[in-house]
């Protein structure tokens, strides 16, 4: 499905199909970023084991990763699987304007985006449901779940960006022209 609903100022939203795959490809790109990471957390504390230090290990992660989104959303609007997927996050109020979200909209929304996986964690959490095929496939459920939930937007919009003032949009960057010598 390519953009539906024309947003005003003539932008179209990005299919949810679209949005889940740069979702699934963003997170390919984030392994990488994310093992380096935690490569250098281990030598810095120098941690032998996985369970010690877990915590810090995880704060640490969280906040590579809220780096890496703040930075790019709060810069370029856009990571680098979303100029893949030629998607790009916009203060909601421009109109025909593509500015980038402030730092601290990019911060807010970055927070708020984790709602796509808080109630499959707590699922888990509070069920007696053990195993990797499960965790996977609840919150597999929870994200497909909360990305259909943008079908109820009236611009098809997701929930974390309705409430902090953002918008995708589909976005090419303009063709750069040659120029000709006669």
């Amino acid at each position: 499905m390519t953009g539906v609903d024309p947003i005003p100022g003539g932008q179209q939203t990005p299919g949810v199909a679209r949005r889940l795959a740069c979702f699934v490809y963003e997170g390919v790109l984030l392994f990488g970023v994310l093992m380096a990471a935690a490569l250098i957390y281990g030598v810095a504390t120098d941690q032998r084991h996985a369970l010690v230090g877990a915590f810090g290990l995880r704060v640490v992660l969280f906040l590579v990763l809220g780096a890496y989104f703040i930075g790019f959303w709060s810069r370029q609007g856009q990571t680098l699987a979303m100029r893949t997927w030629h998607i790009k996050l916009v203060r909601a109020t421009d109109g025909n304007d593509l500015h980038p979200p402030s730092w601290a909209r990019a911060a807010a929304r970055y927070l708020l985006a984790w709602v796509w996986f808080v109630p499959a964690l707590l699922a888990l959490h509070l069920s007696s449901v053990k195993g990797t095929p499960a965790a996977f496939a609840t919150l597999l459920a929870g994200v497909l779940t909360y990305a259909l939930l943008a079908r109820l937007h009236p611009e098809r919009q997701f929930l974390h960006d309705a409430l902090c003032g953002t918008r995708l949009v589909t976005w090419r960057p303009p063709l750069k022209r040659l120029a000709v010598t006669p």
